[in-house]
């Protein structure tokens, strides 16, 4: 996992669980949604030059207020400053799926399309898992075939996805309780 340098970090209380803002400059950098862990977060930063004030970014508190908003249903787009690093491949898929509206969806095939590279299917749902700013950035609105639902990497994973897709009225194809099963008889105790 990358190291995400920053300089204010804010947490938030959200209906999926705290979500930690980081900030470097006027721009949220990383996106931590922490799901059902316990609030002991680390939101210490390195000293930066010139910084004296513990109070968070203006960045943080404007963003804090959109994501408010948006979890009580009065915002459907996140517009506050963003800034991210990543492989020019990495940053072209969540170019992309900035483009994918609040209520819309698409598949990982859609994506690998729409960045010009449709046998990257694989390659693109490692650059969404990556993704350093969801709900900004929605990741959570790409499906797999058929519209069904996958893995997610934020929050308490699926439970996480199904809560933001219901949130913003998608509609998808859940994994069938016979894979769950049998995924959780092939953990070991």
């Amino acid at each position: 996992m990358k190291t995400v340098i920053f300089d204010s970090a804010l947490t938030i209380d959200s209906p999926i669980g705290p979500i930690t803002l980081k900030s470097l400059g006027d721009a949220v950098v990383k996106v931590d949604l922490l799901g059902s862990a316990p609030a002991c977060v680390d939101t210490s930063s390195p000293p930066t030059q010139g910084s004296s004030s513990s109070a968070p970014a203006q960045v943080l508190v404007e963003a804090a207020a959109q994501l408010r908003d948006f979890f009580e249903g009065k915002r459907k787009n996140l517009d506050f400053a963003v800034s991210y690093q990543g492989t020019d491949f990495q940053r072209a898929v969540w170019n992309e799926i900035a483009k994918v509206g609040f209520g819309e969806a698409i598949t990982y095939a859609d994506l690998a399309r729409r960045i010009g590279n449709p046998s990257a299917v694989r390659a693109v749902g490692g650059a969404v898992g990556s993704n350093p700013v969801p709900l900004v950035v929605g990741c959570h609105r790409i499906l797999g075939s058929g519209d069904r639902i996958t893995g997610y990497s934020g929050g308490d994973g699926l439970p996480t996805k199904r809560w933001l897709l219901a949130h913003e009225s998608i509609a998808y194809r859940d994994v069938p309780a016979v894979r769950l099963d049998a995924e959780a008889a092939l953990k070991i105790e």
